[in-house]
């Protein structure tokens, strides 16, 4: 009498565990879900300066960059078409490491040989920037 009480609550218990592992256990028919991930690209304001002495634009500015560990390089170009206008290309590779997540000014410097007073055209990344005057 007592084997078959306790065989009785093994075999409760038992069910228990199967029918809970079978409701929580994936299904192949479920498939893979999607992962969702932010391609919304924000573009910084530039903060810049451009100073001209002897032929030489020398240009320099600051962007506000996610986070310390945000390197930001820059190269300036004279545009070849009508326009003659200088093109400052700032690169800011995408965060792959652990960096504290505080926005931070990063500073950059670029030299270009150009007449004087031309248009100066931003882009981050490829994509045209706002500027402000430094």
């Amino acid at each position: 009498m007592k084997y078959s009480r306790l065989r009785v609550l093994a075999s409760i218990i038992a069910s228990i565990i199967l029918v809970g592992f079978l409701l929580s256990a994936p299904r192949a028919r479920d498939g893979v879900k999607p992962i969702v991930q932010n391609t919304a690209i924000s573009v910084p304001v530039v903060a810049l300066r451009d100073s001209f002495k002897k032929g030489v634009h020398t240009i320099t500015g600051s962007l506000t960059a996610t986070n310390a560990c945000t390197t930001v390089t820059a190269n300036a170009t004279l545009s070849s078409d009508a326009s003659s206008t200088i093109i400052v290309a700032l690169s800011v590779p995408e965060d792959s490491g652990v960096c504290l997540q505080v926005p931070v000014e990063e500073p950059f410097t670029t030299t270009v040989t150009a007449p004087a007073r031309l248009p100066i055209m931003v882009t981050v990344n490829g994509a045209p920037a706002t500027t402000t005057p430094l």
